[in-house]
């Protein structure tokens, strides 16, 4: 049981393992419709979504749940420095947690960045089977050389450039949020950073979006996803798209993401049809 009240357009803030994190809720509630979680990116919030959450509920008819990460947005900072491997201690030690608060009955992780990493990560060794698929967005499963000079490219915009300015007004600890992202990735240690292994472990449809342009990261991940997968994995790759699809590409995003869903419902209704016993005529 949980004491969490889903009203749609409601914002707050939920305790979890000591971290009053802020989330925001669009939509049917969980007992009515599935949800989709939404997993930042790096330096994201759930400010930094803008109105695609919104656009998300209108386009799949789901509830939405989108929260900031602690150390990002209003949250609570987290300590530093993070350690290397904290997408997996927040795939497996604090998204379980969240889920079970927020009374998820089953839905989608939808994930950007190292959120899609985390999405990854929990998808494939949390066991959670109210997860029914897994959206990537420009996922992580491994570094590689022009995504970690494109990090240290924003240390050097940060301490040097106009992008601190620019962060500051989306998290409150502006220093947390970006020092805990930026010195992990470049920390000596992460260069071989690898979680490749979580995907032979998926057992639910998988989609991919990627842009051409993306300087964080190659079509190489998503070339890893489809050689290992286990599960169906759906690959959508943008021209004239960057790191982040729901902005560059928002429309297209959208529709993919939309059909994705739909695809999952069609599935899940087949399924319960299949287990249902036989009526007598």
């Amino acid at each position: 049981m949980t004491n969490f009240e889903w009203q749609d357009g409601q914002t707050g803030f939920v305790n979890v393992g000591g971290f009053q994190l802020e989330y925001a809720t669009h939509g049917p509630p969980p007992e009515q419709q599935p949800t989709i979680i939404l997993l930042h990116e790096g330096l994201g919030s759930l400010s930094l979504w803008r109105d695609f959450p919104e656009k998300l509920m209108a386009a799949t008819g789901l509830g939405v749940f989108v929260y900031s990460r602690a150390g990002y947005g209003q949250s609570d900072a987290c300590p530093l420095p993070r350690p290397v491997d904290y997408m997996s201690r927040e795939a497996l030690d604090v998204l379980p947690v969240l889920l079970n608060i927020i009374g998820l009955r089953r839905g989608v992780l939808l994930g950007h960045s190292d959120g899609a990493s985390i999405a990854a990560i929990h998808g494939g060794l949390s066991g959670d089977m109210r997860v029914r698929g897994l959206i990537l967005m420009a996922p992580h499963f491994f570094t590689e050389p022009t995504g970690l000079a494109a990090i240290e490219q924003a240390r050097q915009a940060f301490e040097h450039g106009d992008l601190r300015q620019k962060l500051n007004r989306h998290h409150r600890d502006v220093d947390c949020a970006f020092r805990g992202w930026n010195d992990a990735w470049l920390d000596p240690d992460f260069k071989t950073w690898t979680i490749a292994d979580v995907i032979d472990y998926w057992r639910v449809p998988v989609l991919a979006i990627q842009g051409t342009g993306d300087a964080y990261g190659t079509v190489a991940q998503i070339d890893e996803m489809e050689a290992r997968s286990y599960a169906p994995v759906e690959r959508v790759m943008f021209d004239d798209c960057g790191h982040s699809p729901h902005r560059d590409r928002p429309d297209e995003t959208l529709e993919a993401i939309a059909g994705f869903v739909q695809r999952l419902m069609h599935i899940e209704a087949v399924e319960v049809q299949l287990a249902s016993p036989a009526i007598p005529s």
